[in-house]
């Protein structure tokens, strides 16, 4: 099996470092080796990236937006591929990454158009006597290199959602793709590589995290962009020094059911968001509020519409739920469920790394499977009584990413935007949805900063101040 490259400043080469397997999460299978970026590549990827910084910033915008234009129409003729790919190096069932591709395809489009709408504004100076007779403008320039430093679980759209902006507005980037799904970020790589952007002006880096430090600390880079667990965020934020960061970090997602709800329609919407790619979003829904009036026939509805989803092979066309990512993810979940304390009404079942949806009622509020991100197939379902009891249940975690809300009393929903303590509200579905024009990111333990193309772009640009006084005189001093 041919060894896949990297690719430093657009160019692909083999790697420095030592060489890695990727294999299947569900049986185990090689499915390729790549070889890893040595340190040397990493400095060399970071000053080609520094090189480029003035050529990129200054490409024209319709060029930046062609490009963007030609990543998601590329994407789009290879759209089988990237989901066979990630079906076997990621676990994801085929219909969900087929998913993936199309919002990879819209973030790019996305971008595109945005690439011709970063503007700025004339700003209004004579507010007093001392500032008559000066003008203003405020203009958004590229911040300059990026590192961008991405998870397993959204191995395209979540590189798409860091390179696409940042093509857009003109920062040259450097993308460290997750350790267990590194093929389809090079596959990413292939269509980026034809492309005329400026030399050195981009690279993909697969490596671990030793190598990748220069990447967090480095004052070169002057943004750096994470997705992953709070305990890495927080400490990459703490070695970056004085590089902007933006992180996109976990979450125990909630979500309440009031009494005037769809149930059937709410059930069909929690069960998705709760399994879908076996949980392993942070957005997925992991705590689940049922008012007491409608708890018992929502519980039966949500029990069987978890127990009709088919677990296997991701590349089977009928699976809804694969893999977990590895054999410690697997094991930790059912650690965690059998010491939650509460009833396991289905699931709390393993076949290797396959864990059959589970739901558990009544844990243990100080349990692990409710305190914490599981980040795979189970939720817990717990009752109340009063609206209020509810959302200060939501609250009451470290996390503040998204929680969804089946109600329709507009005080309630009103109500419930102004209370929580979150990055997002979602009424009437899950807070595992995510569109990819809006702003997404959280609040606490959740992250900083927001992605979204147009959102991101604003942490990748700066602004900048042209103040000028209009009567400076009309001749010499003399």
């Amino acid at each position: 099996m041919p060894t896949a490259h990297i690719i430093i400043g657009g160019k692909a080469t083999l790697g420095d470092g030592s060489a890695q397997s990727v294999r299947s999460p569900f049986d185990g299978s090689m499915i390729g080796e790549i070889s890893q970026a040595s340190s040397g590549q990493v400095e060399a990827a970071i000053a080609g990236v520094q090189w480029a910084r003035e050529a990129f910033a200054r490409m024209p915008a319709y060029k930046r937006a062609e490009a963007c234009a030609h990543v998601s129409r590329r994407i789009t003729e290879r759209s089988e591929e990237f989901a066979r790919l990630m079906a076997l190096e990621a676990g994801k069932p085929l219909k969900t990454g087929r998913g993936e591709v199309q919002r990879a395809i819209t973030t790019f489009r996305l971008a595109a158009e945005e690439a011709t709408r970063i503007g700025g504004e004339q700003l209004p100076v004579e507010i007093d006597p001392r500032s008559e007779g000066y003008w203003a403008i405020v203009e958004r320039f590229p911040i300059g290199p990026c590192a961008f430093i991405t998870p397993f679980n959204f191995p395209l759209n979540l590189v798409a959602h860091k390179v696409a902006p940042a093509m857009a507005c003109g920062c040259p980037f450097i993308v460290k793709p997750s350790e267990r799904t590194p093929l389809t970020a090079l596959l990413l790589g292939e269509i980026l590589a034809e492309l005329k952007l400026p030399e050195g002006s981009w690279s993909v880096l697969p490596c671990d995290r030793e190598t990748a430090k220069p990447l967090v600390s480095d004052d070169r880079i002057k943004l750096l962009s994470f997705t992953g667990s709070p305990q890495v965020g927080f400490k990459m934020k703490a070695e970056a020094g004085k590089k902007a960061v933006v992180l996109e970090l976990g979450s125990n997602s909630a979500v309440i059911v009031e009494p005037e709800t769809n149930l059937a329609d709410a059930a069909t919407r929690i069960v998705a968001g709760a399994f879908g790619y076996a949980g392993q979003s942070c957005i997925s829904v992991q705590r689940i509020f049922l008012h007491e009036s409608i708890a018992e026939e929502m519980t039966r509805l949500l029990v069987e519409r978890s127990e009709d989803l088919v677990v296997g092979d991701p590349l089977d066309e009928k699976t809804d739920v694969g893999p977990v990512i590895d054999a410690a993810a697997a094991e930790r979940l059912l650690k965690w469920i059998r010491e939650s304390g509460g009833q396991i009404l289905c699931g709390g079942k393993r076949d290797g790394n396959l864990i059959w949806p589970t739901l558990v009622r009544n844990a243990n509020p100080q349990s692990e499977v409710v305190r914490q991100e599981a980040f795979g197939p189970v939720a817990v379902i717990d009752t109340y009584s009063d609206f209020e009891e509810a959302l200060a249940r939501v609250n009451a975690s470290r996390f503040g990413l998204q929680a969804g809300l089946f109600s329709r009393d507009i005080h309630k929903i009103r109500h419930a935007f102004e209370t929580l303590e979150l990055g997002g509200l979602i009424v009437n579905d899950v807070p595992t949805t995510r569109i990819d024009n809006m702003p997404y990111g959280g609040v606490k333990d959740s992250g900083l900063g927001r992605e979204g193309v147009k959102y991101a772009i604003e942490h990748m640009t700066e602004r900048r101040l042209l103040l000028i006084r209009r009567d400076c005189g009309d001749g010499d001093d003399a």
